[in-house]
């Protein structure tokens, strides 16, 4: 295998201010996305990781690429292609923070199923899947569906988080979009790593032990992740995190994906992964911007 993990999805510029926008003199640039975010943490626990994505020629392509390779992911399934990557803005207002999006029609959100090919997926041992991929196109969707199919033939763990974003979601169908295309890939999903109650609209449910089942129905492991209160695994219960001061809560679930993946591929116990994750998360939580300083 040359992989251990192979993540799909977008990365964005990240600008923060620590001031509203419109204020703010100065602005710090950083980079983020749901799954990139969660292979960094996954390399820099020591697993082999790759990012299959499109990179806009922009004038940030080259450092994006630059900044993912020295934190250790290979960018071989990365090309540069004409186009603009997307920027996301994080500001402050009364200590509240606020996002600002500019990713229309981003050289990611152009990634298709001929983007995604069998050899990929037959030399990982896990792919990680996202909702936000599903969400910023309707072709970047069926690239994320043949790729869940694909990792499955090749056996390799499929790992999904549902990440719903209703704002994402509302030029795409809305609600009724999102639900679709998260039930069309949870049949090829080993791993479900969604979010409460954020996801829970995904499965109509209002509970945790009710989504954590409807997650579940095509026998996946299922661990919800909830915040402050820890993990909920399916068939088994609450797994509690450690109480911790948070700074920015950007990223720490996406940090958590990383970590669980690592210490799961290592392991095969969802309780073991899910108290790494917690571990991993809580520093995430210390510190600015969707990824944190090396410790």
């Amino acid at each position: 295998m040359n992989f251990d993990l192979l993540g799909l999805g977008e990365c964005m510029v990240e600008l923060f201010a620590d001031q509203p926008l419109g204020v703010a003199s100065r602005l710090e640039k950083r980079f983020g996305g749901d799954v990139l975010n969660s292979l960094v943490t996954a390399s820099r626990l020591g697993l082999k990781t790759g990012f299959i994505t499109k990179v806009g020629d922009d004038p940030f392509g080259q450092s994006l690429l630059h900044a993912w390779k020295l934190e250790g992911i290979d960018t071989g399934y990365a090309p540069l292609v004409q186009g603009e990557n997307g920027v996301y803005f994080i500001s402050l207002t009364n200590s509240e923070r606020e996002f600002t999006y500019r990713r229309a029609g981003s050289a990611a959100s152009t990634l298709e199923p001929s983007d995604i090919t069998p050899e990929m997926l037959q030399q990982t041992r896990a792919v990680l899947l996202s909702g936000i991929t599903q969400a910023i196109s309707s072709s970047a969707e069926a690239a994320t569906q043949k790729a869940a199919q694909l990792a499955r033939d090749a056996g390799a763990l499929v790992v999904f988080d549902p990440n719903y974003r209703p704002k994402l979601w509302a030029t795409r169908g809305g609600l009724e979009a999102a639900q679709k295309a998260c039930s069309s890939i949870l049949p090829f999903c080993d791993v479900v790593l969604p979010s409460f109650p954020a996801d829970a609209e995904l499965v109509n449910t209002a509970t945790l032990e009710l989504t954590a089942q409807a997650f579940a129905r095509d026998g996946a492991v299922v661990v919800l992740k909830n915040a402050e209160h820890g993990a909920f695994i399916y068939a088994h219960g609450h797994v509690p995190t450690v109480p911790v001061a948070v700074v920015d809560s950007t990223g720490a679930g996406d940090a958590w994906n990383g970590a669980f993946i690592h210490s799961y591929l290592e392991t095969g116990n969802s309780v073991l992964a899910s108290q790494a994750a917690h571990l991993v998360a809580a520093h995430k939580l210390l510190h600015r911007g969707a990824i944190p300083p090396r410790s």
